[in-house]
């Protein structure tokens, strides 16, 4: 009777065993990216790629945010796989800010920043001393000022190399443009509507997700030369991880490409 006994146990040890086992592999072999993004355009893209992506066995699943901050802290944890919201610039300055390893896994699209204004109508309109509201992301300050050099508001000093790194103590400010307080990138639609400032500098996503139309609001927008292509980002230890390869792929596809430029109409240019 006790060897029946000690049987059965050995049996279900075994068997438990063997269940927990399987659930690792199943764990491990688990074809599901967790990814997280910017609602407008990242998330809506991400959307159009999902039954793409599961016809390549992955399972997507999107999580939307409203800030630049959490969708790198939650990838450098590990509660997500990826995130798509962002350039390299930004996140380079992100690594070095934070000393976190997250790599682009690929180039998706660029979003052509803008300058927008409710006072004036183009850029010769533009008074002297005219006040203007931007990003308080340090990645976005060069960006922002080579686009208001591209019209001659303001001329980088020829001692900063790459101008990606310039900053407001860097310029000639030709037109003494009255730059105020940095606010949250998020905030910048917001502030246009309730009529702020004369000018502000607004990342396209958020004109987009506030009700703008880039193409036709901006008083100045950038152009296709753009380094500042907006990527797949992840943990450096995933960067060959074959479901995220999947991701690149599905998003580099033609319908992917078709869909971004036909739905935002030249705001969000596709790129490889």
């Amino acid at each position: 009777m006790k060897k029946i006994i000690l049987s059965l146990v050995t049996v279900l040890v075994l068997v438990t065993l063997a269940a927990c086992g399987g659930n690792d592999d199943a764990k491990k072999d688990s074809a599901k990216l967790v990814v997280g993004a910017s609602n407008v355009p990242h998330a809506e893209i991400l959307e159009k790629a999902k039954p793409l992506l599961a016809k390549e066995g992955v399972e997507l699943e999107i999580k939307k945010y409203q800030d630049y901050i959490l969708p790198n802290k939650q990838l450098a944890s590990g509660d997500l796989d990826a995130n798509y919201f962002q350039h390299i610039p930004y996140l380079e300055q992100y690594n070095k800010d934070n000393e976190t390893d997250l790599v682009s896994a690929g180039k998706i699209h660029i979003e052509p920043f803008g300058i927008y204004s409710a006072k004036f109508k183009k850029v010769s309109d533009i008074k002297d001393g005219a006040t203007i509201l931007i990003s308080n992301s340090t990645a976005d300050q060069g960006r922002i000022l080579m686009l208001l050099e591209q019209e001659g508001l303001v001329k980088i000093n020829d001692s900063i190399k790459d101008k990606v790194t310039a900053t407001i103590k860097d310029i000639d400010n030709i037109k003494h443009l009255k730059f105020l307080n940095q606010v949250d990138p998020g905030l910048l639609a917001q502030a246009y509507k309730n009529e702020e400032a004369d000018l502000y500098a607004i990342n396209t996503n958020y004109a987009i997700d506030a009700g703008l139309q880039p193409t036709e609001d901006a008083l100045i927008l950038e152009n296709s030369d753009s380094p500042y292509a907006n990527i797949v980002a992840v943990n450096k230890a995933d960067k060959d991880n074959a479901n995220i390869k999947k991701l690149i792929k599905v998003l580099h596809s033609k319908a992917i490409q078709d869909f971004i430029t036909d739905k935002y109409e030249g705001a969000v240019l596709p790129t490889k």
